[in-house]
């Protein structure tokens, strides 16, 4: 189980931050890359679904999920207005949280369907 969580840290770690870089240098990037980019993050919001949220976790991170993505989805155009790198970076933290959101939701689920 220790292992499990490892990698979860360390996927979500590297997500945050590569969304971080990677939402500052969108405008610089190649549409290949950004599209890989984008799909890198998606695999790395899975992992953290899979593998970082656990039992007593789940409330809590769901709730945030929530309004993590519920903020950043209307908050993103006021904010692209004024600062628009960091647009692109709560888009790419999007692309993280949500998968992550979506599979940890399923998981509690299924969780909830057998008990």
């Amino acid at each position: 189980m220790a292992k499990k969580n490892l990698i979860g840290s360390w996927a979500f770690l590297i997500g945050v931050i590569l969304a971080v870089i990677a939402g500052l240098f969108t405008s610089s990037l190649s549409a290949n890359l950004a599209t890989a980019l984008s799909a890198i993050l998606i695999i790395i919001g899975l992992v953290v679904g899979l593998f970082n949220v656990t039992g007593k976790e789940v409330g809590p991170f769901l709730i945030s999920g929530l309004a993590l993505i519920i903020a950043s989805a209307f908050g993103n155009a006021v904010i692209v207005r004024t600062l628009p790198a960091l647009g692109d970076v709560l888009m790419a933290l999007l692309t993280v949280f949500i998968p992550a959101t979506i599979i940890v939701a399923i998981k509690n689920v299924f969780t909830l369907a057998k008990n």
